[in-house]
């Protein structure tokens, strides 16, 4: 549940905003697909962005003309929420050592006990600021966000588109291989056929994995004479050119 297309999407659902919330959750999906842990460095909070943009999007009233607006203010709350998830951590640690104690005296019950405290300190870590956002009344969101100036919201909407931009681009350069390159360009030119619904994209794509996956596993198999059909047959004619 804290992917931002199931939590904007469930809080617009529960807000009477469903349209805009999946807008917001897809985008903001986009995005946090380039946010990944490596080693010590920590992700920005994808949980409570999306969370906070849900509620603020809500609250504003705007529907989906505010999306622009909740996903610009969402990339700085998920580095707001990065400081909270070290918080978090750190405190994480003494529960982890005092698990270690419980497990030490055979003390089972101690150890889920200690496990469901750090579990909780996650979900306050994204309930509190939430709870925050709730107690603001209505009218002060819709009054900030009508007074700011038009010139400033296109900028918000613009800097948010590229942000998926960007984070779409971190997602292709990490998976970036030849084998991977002719279904990105394929994809890209269907997507821009306005007559094919995302349910057909999907289904192109599936029978096209389910196509891969089918030569990839006949071309693996050798048929016991004189060398057969080895390796990938995708890698075989990209290799040819």
């Amino acid at each position: 549940f804290h992917q931002p297309l199931v939590a904007c999407t469930l809080i617009g659902l529960v807000t009477g905003n469903l349209e805009a919330g999946i807008i917001l959750g897809g985008t903001l999906q986009m995005i946090a697909l380039g946010w990944a842990n490596i080693g010590a460095a920590v992700a920005p909070d994808a949980a409570l962005a999306s969370v906070a943009s849900a509620i603020i999007l809500a609250l504003g009233g705007q529907g989906v003309d505010g999306v622009g607006t909740a996903i610009a203010v969402a990339i700085p709350l998920a580095v707001a929420g990065l400081f909270l998830t070290m918080i978090v951590r750190t405190l994480s640690v003494v529960c982890a050592h005092r698990m270690d104690a419980a497990a030490e005296k055979g003390s089972f019950a101690g150890v889920e006990l200690w496990h469901i405290i750090a579990v909780i300190m996650q979900g306050l870590r994204i309930a509190i600021p939430a709870a925050a956002l709730l107690a603001i009344p209505t009218e002060t969101v819709q009054g900030f966000l009508e007074s700011m100036p038009a010139w400033l919201t296109d900028g918000m909407s613009i800097g948010g588109g590229m942000v998926v931009a960007v984070g779409y681009a971190m997602v292709i350069n990490m998976m970036a291989t030849k084998e991977v390159w002719p279904f990105f360009i394929i994809g890209f030119c269907l997507a821009a056929i306005s007559d094919l619904t995302l349910i057909a994209l999907g289904a192109i794509a599936l029978c096209m994995a389910l196509i891969y996956i089918k030569l990839s596993e006949s071309g693996g198999s050798g048929n016991g004479g004189g060398g057969g059909n080895v390796g990938d047959p995708l890698d075989d004619i990209l290799n040819d050119y």
